[in-house]
């Protein structure tokens, strides 16, 4: 029986509330979890799937309570997950700030806590990764086979770093480890501050809304424990570890949409394009105009990719 957990449902206006929770990894690390419940369940009184939602790095519950509750409409129950060390969720060093995992295998760990808790939710089983969800989820249907169908949203298949980074990024990582310094940030980056709140908007990689932007930043603002900084030298050269072995391994005969924004900019776009080439029963959807984050856009657009993400389970 898990505890029940905070949710902050007056930064989410407008939206479903989830039942939120409190689950554990295997390793201890405590981890929250929110389930939406479908709005329109079939004639036998059941949803007509279950989406398990995995947010990218810096993300939490909340920020999902907007496309869960559209799928809600659509008939699908929703889980989100605060991943360990973002969210409210366990942080992991000292500074809370510090986007840290000492392995990127222990989100794994986190995902098995997420499937355990829902293992009664309505089948078929979905899964949506959004950036660093993206490769989390990416290894998920590697070496399971829980779910049915995937999308991914910007997914972290390669990570877009500055001029100054790209030649020297392994090398500082490696040496950030072996000093002991891995918990540090690494240069370029916003340090411990929140990217969202100190980023202007008409600047920002995230979204063209104006007005979801905002949106962002005043729930960081309200619920200033939810805020996370730059990842430390060791997530980031774990992530890189796992990247290399995502890009190269083979994919599932899965149903699997991809979207991404023609002005994607956080995540490199070739790596994903070379990915969804080789995909059987892949399919690649360009937004033109987009940025990183789709499910975060004006109103219209935000409608028309969840239904089309909803189509895409409904179908499968």
């Amino acid at each position: 029986m898990s505890d029940p957990a905070p949710y902050f449902a007056e930064i989410t206006p407008g939206t479903d509330a989830p039942r939120a929770s409190w689950i554990k990894a295997s390793d201890g690390v405590r981890l929250r979890v929110g389930v939406w419940a479908a709005h329109t369940p079939q004639e036998n009184g059941e949803a007509k799937g279950t989406v398990f939602l995995l947010p990218g790095r810096t993300e939490y519950v909340e920020k999902y309570s907007l496309v869960a509750t559209e799928f809600a409409k659509h008939g699908l129950s929703s889980l989100a997950i605060d991943w360990r060390g973002q969210g409210i969720a366990d942080r992991l060093v000292k500074d809370p700030m510090s986007g840290h995992v000492a392995h990127f295998s222990n989100y794994q760990l986190d995902l098995d806590a997420m499937l355990e808790h829902g293992g009664d939710m309505p089948k078929p089983w979905f899964v949506l990764g959004h950036s660093m969800g993206g490769a989390i989820g990416l290894r998920a249907i590697m070496e399971r086979s829980d779910f049915k169908a995937a999308v991914f949203s910007g997914p972290m298949w390669g990570i877009q770093t500055s001029a100054v980074m790209k030649p020297v990024m392994w090398s500082l990582c490696w040496l950030a480890r072996a000093f002991g310094v891995d918990h540090l940030y690494p240069p370029t980056t916003t340090g411990a501050k929140s990217y969202i709140m100190t980023e202007p908007f008409e600047t920002n990689g995230l979204t063209r809304a104006a007005d979801m932007y905002q949106l962002m930043r005043d729930q960081l603002s309200a619920h200033p424990e939810l805020q996370l900084g730059a990842p430390s030298f060791r997530w980031l050269y774990e992530a890189l570890l796992e990247i290399r072995v995502l890009v190269t391994s083979p994919v599932p005969n899965l149903p699997c949409l991809t979207i991404m924004g023609s002005e994607e900019g956080i995540i490199r776009q070739d790596r994903v394009k070379a990915r969804m080439a080789n995909w059987p029963n892949g399919t690649l959807h360009i937004e033109p105009g987009g940025k990183h984050e789709l499910l975060m856009e004006d109103e219209a657009t935000r409608l028309r990719i969840s239904h089309m993400l909803a189509e895409h389970y409904l179908n499968a």
